[in-house]
């Protein structure tokens, strides 16, 4: 295995800027004066042109940006609906926990597709350190996602999670094994989350081949370790 030298290596400093400022076009004006959103656009371009290899594809990148924002728009919704104790959605932009691990990964997200991995963990390390909420960016995660509270939560690299799921703290979706190492990198490792689906605190669920149903609930505290039926209840006896 050939080590980059420094000089290959992305800026932390430009990528924590660079996540600052799709912030600030998603979200304009809720954590610092943005300015008009074309100077904005201005500066994720230079910084990103910075940060990337030479291979990556800027349009491609804006394009998702804007996808993006509007699927966490569904997030936002999502979170409000989900928790009565939330007064308003300006409160989840700026106090929820979960509500930014789901951000940074979704930009993550879009580096990972383009094999801009080191890019891509840096910026989700980054969420992990702030929120205690690990979110692989190799994982796919639907439209309007739920993490209540969220710390200890773990999402591995393989994990596929449908629409209207919801997760609440210290729940796991890992791999199985992992005895055989790098034989495995390419292998699917981690579960499959349907839609529609909760998974209460603490559990755990594990397996490549593990499928959770569409609209099945996984009680608190539960190790699963093989698949579960649509609209199945899995509890603690």
């Amino acid at each position: 295995m050939r080590l980059k030298t420094f000089k290959e290596l992305p800026n932390k400093k430009d990528i924590k800027d660079i996540v600052k400022f799709i912030r600030d076009y998603i979200f304009p004006d809720f954590f610092r004066k943005s300015g008009k959103i074309n100077n904005v656009k201005r500066n994720i371009s230079k910084l990103y042109l910075k940060i990337v290899s030479k291979n990556s594809n800027l349009e491609y990148f804006i394009k998702r940006l804007d996808e993006i924002k509007i699927i966490l728009k569904k997030d936002l919704e999502f979170f409000f609906d989900s928790d009565p104790a939330c007064k308003s959605y300006e409160e989840i932009i700026l106090t929820y926990p979960g509500f930014r691990a789901i951000f940074h990964y979704r930009v993550s997200h879009i580096f990972y597709n383009q094999k801009e991995y080191l890019t891509a963990r840096i910026i989700s390390e980054y969420a992990h350190s702030k929120t205690g909420i690990d979110i692989h960016p190799g994982a796919k995660i639907g439209e309007y996602f739920f993490i209540d509270h969220g710390t200890g939560i773990v999402i591995g690299e393989t994990t596929i999670i449908g629409h209207h799921v919801k997760i609440y703290q210290g729940v796991t979706l890992g791999a199985l094994s992992l005895k055989n190492g790098r034989g495995l990198e390419n292998e699917k490792r981690h579960p499959t989350v349907c839609d529609n689906v909760t998974i209460y605190a603490n559990a755990s669920i594990f397996g490549g081949t593990t499928v959770i149903g569409s609209n099945a609930i996984i009680g608190a505290n539960c190790i699963v370790l093989e698949s579960v039926k649509e609209n199945e209840r899995v509890v603690l006896s």
